[in-house]
């Protein structure tokens, strides 16, 4: 029976590659003039099943077929066209908008800075380098102020680090990828994002629920991947400088070269500082860390379009020192001051290979293959965590079709080798850790163009510590009417946790650490398991000639195995195995609206139900609040003759109450019931570009100047029991202002 299928399999693919192939580009042209690329166009023959999308720059390539001399070109929001092929040539086309009003055209597709495809089986959105303009500038981690697929929060009142939260889970739940290779995880999980400089950046893409099985078994609530530039698209010259109220200062440069037909090579670098010193609240802490960074990037990209061979070898390294802590110059009382220091070196290689058939342009292989090397050594006040990371990781794969377009497949394997020594608090107690995986996947697409297209994963590793099991993952799209479509996704994800790494914000307490469980792997703790199904509805809608849609999604994550990491003890901190039950449940209403030519509009509504079985009980997370509330309005003057034009947006955020653990010390504005105050934020920017290659930027965070109230926990006895910097619900500083620059040369 396998012999027999293996057989058809070769037969369909021995057919499939003697088919001729039609090549062009579809584009459609702006109020300039320009021929602009368009990406997720059905290209089909009429009454078969051959058919194909365009991909971002536009391109297809379709099998020519002698049934039919029809191709049609459908796309939301443009006209449908047939035209008549009825030989192989290389056929480029340009779609009409709808309403043949071409300045709506292109001012929708300028301002759409956050894209949802109707045609794409995953929930993906996908964030444009546009939409990260919009922040303060300068790394990830503050990137996501604008989004509201992302929720972002302060983790302890000692490091002023930003992190992440999807469908209600930390970010360690979160598979983070760069360009599709692992990146955020391990030793970088905490400061992770705030090492990608924000203009580096070409695009993001951020999936809900489980990813793909390609890009391993970590993936639990969804998956961020990173895009950055590419030499051969960025400017030669780019030069960005920041500077705000509170001290920040940050620069970053882009140097690009195309050094000849097939070779490009770009150079990045990133530098920034804050030396001053805030106190605000009067507590003798400092608000902020002062912090010196620099980063540097150095990437080869090598095309040959003939051969379909493109390649990108890059290195990266990057030093950041952080000191925080007690404002020693203005201490009121003579005794030991509590000081922190971060010190943080990595390096980073990688090396990514991609063929394309020329003559079978469906026919692909890629190999990814990156290094990375990370040291972290730290103190907070007397306790200690030093942790060296090294990791390997590698991915093979190829790509195909079972008999025509309608039938693609992935598969292939990837290996993975992570090395991990820690040494943690007083004790200076050594932790070490080698984790070795190897899995082979398999991936079958489906996608008849029109109103329903599959993707059914599966794969299968062997690893030193979680042994050997299957991950299977599973999304459908089913889109009934043009601007209707659903979406349906089930999986499982497994993580093999590094509790002190990803719960930093403990040693910036005075609580007493224990691992209660004395069974299972590293720690004495077992691996997390997880499944996640989830279900997501778009509307589309057409309200005085202007394009919406109204997006509904529902997500569940349940726990099989999990470690619960239990702050609910004053002045001790819990790690133990799950032992009941534990789930997260989201919801999110999003509307996304061109109130007009120059006016847009993103708001939604979310609401959390993360619980889990606790020592002391049943309880929903703490810090995690249950309802938010998003509104971002960004607005774009039309160019006038030379280029200029005004951009502004602003961004309300409400942040419901929020679970606080039990703590003697905090202030009465924390509710009888444990429920901190809910709260507003607002940010805001206004642009000024005076050409394609200057502009100038002002804007605010936090103009509300809300503040947690004494953030730090008995900050008078920072080496007693109950000092606490991790109980963090709100922000820290107050209003921020900044201004910069960007030049393009």
């Amino acid at each position: 029976m396998r012999i027999r299928f293996f057989l058809i399999v070769l037969l369909l693919f021995s057919k499939s590659h003697s088919q001729e192939l039609l090549n062009g580009k579809v584009s459609f042209i702006n109020n300039e003039n320009k021929s602009i690329p368009l990406e997720g166009v059905s290209i089909y023959w009429q009454e078969s099943s051959v058919g194909v999308i365009s991909d971002v720059n536009g391109n297809y390539s379709i099998p020519f077929i002698k049934s039919t001399n029809l191709l049609v070109f459908k796309m939301l929001g443009f006209k449908e066209d047939v035209v008549t092929i009825n030989k192989i040539i290389n056929y480029d086309h340009i779609l009409k908008n709808e309403s043949n009003d071409l300045d709506e055209v292109i001012v929708s597709k300028r301002k759409n800075t956050i894209q949802k495809s109707y045609f794409k089986t995953q929930n993906i959105v996908n964030v444009s380098s546009d939409e990260l303009l919009k922040a303060a500038c300068c790394n990830i981690s503050e990137s996501f102020e604008t989004n509201p697929s992302i929720d972002v929060s302060y983790s302890n009142a000692i490091t002023g680090v930003k992190q992440v939260r999807m469908l209600g889970l930390e970010s360690p739940y979160l598979l983070i990828t760069e360009e599709n290779i692992p990146m955020v995880r391990g030793a970088s999980q905490v400061f992770g994002l705030s090492f990608i400089p924000g203009t580096w950046v070409e695009s993001m893409q951020i999936t809900k629920g489980m990813g793909s099985v390609v890009n391993g078994f970590e993936s639990i609530s969804g998956q961020i991947n990173v895009e950055l530039k590419k030499p051969i698209n960025d400017a030669p010259i780019f030069i960005n400088v920041f500077s705000s109220n509170m001290g920040r200062k940050e620069m970053n440069l882009h140097l690009n070269k195309k050094l000849n037909e097939k070779f490009s090579t770009g150079l990045f670098l990133h530098a920034d500082k804050n030396s001053t010193i805030h106190d605000n609240n009067s507590d003798g802490f400092l608000d902020h860390p002062k912090y010196k960074g620099f980063n540097f990037f150095n990437r080869w990209q090598y095309t040959d379009l003939e051969k379909g061979v493109v390649g990108f070898l890059g290195f990266r390294f990057m030093k950041n020192e952080k000191d925080s802590g007690e404002d020693v110059d203005n201490m009121k009382v003579k005794r030991l001051p509590w000081l922190s220091e971060i010190n943080t070196n990595r390096f980073d290689s990688n090396f990514k290979f991609g063929y394309v058939n020329p003559e079978i342009p469906y026919e692909t292989i890629g190999a990814q293959i990156a290094y990375s090397s990370h040291e972290q050594k730290s103190f907070f006040g007397i306790r200690n965590y030093d942790i060296n990371h090294n990791s390997f990781y590698s991915n093979f794969i190829y790509n195909s079709i079972l008999g025509n377009t309608m039938h693609k497949f992935k598969g292939g394997f990837s290996y993975s080798y992570d090395d991990f020594d820690e040494i943690v608090d007083t004790e200076k107690r050594n932790y070490n850790r080698k984790d070795k995986s190897f899995g082979s996947f398999f991936e079958y697409s489906y996608d008849d163009l029109e109103k329903l297209s599959l993707v059914a994963g599966l794969r299968y590793d062997f690893h030193n510590n979680l042994g050997s099991f299957f991950t299977p993952r599973f999304h459908i799209r089913y889109q009934p009417l043009e601007r209707s479509v659903f979406r349906f996704s089930v999986g499982s994800g497994r993580k093999s946790s590094n509790i002190f790494s990803e719960n930093q914000g403990v040693f910036s307490t005075g609580r007493k650490i224990y691992i209660d469980n004395n069974n299972g792997n590293f720690y004495g703790l077992k691996s997390e398991k997880a499944s996640n199904y989830g279900i997501s509805f778009r509307q589309g809608f057409l309200l005085n000639n202007q394009e919406g849609d109204i997006t509904v999604d529902y997500y569940i994550t349940d726990f099989i195995n999990q470690i619960v990491v239990d702050w609910e003890k004053q002045g001790e901190l819990h790690f133990y195995n799950l032992e009941g039950k534990s789930f997260a449940k989201s919801f999110q209403i999003e509307l996304d609206y061109q109130i007009s030519k120059d006016i847009r509009i993103k708001s939604a509504y979310k609401n959390y139900v993360v619980k889990k079985q606790y020592n002391s009980g049943f309880k929903q997370n703490p810090l995690t609040p249950k309802n938010r509330f998003f509104t971002n309005i960004d607005f774009s003057s039309k160019p006038i003759e030379n280029g200029s034009y005004w951009r502004y947006d602003i961004t309300y955020n409400w942040i419901g109450k929020q679970r606080m653990p039990l703590h003697s010390m905090y202030p009465s504005l924390i509710t009888s019931n444990g429920l901190s105050p809910s709260y507003n934020l607002i940010n805001t920017q206004l642009t000024r570009v005076f050409s394609s290659k200057f502009e100038i930027y002002i804007g605010g965070e936090n103009i509300g100047n809300y503040n947690q109230i004494n953030p730090i926990l008995d900050s008078t006895n920072p080496f007693g029991l109950n000092f606490d910097s991790s109980q963090i619900y709100a922000p820290i500083m107050g209003t921020m202002l900044y201004i910069g620059i960007r030049l393009k040369l």
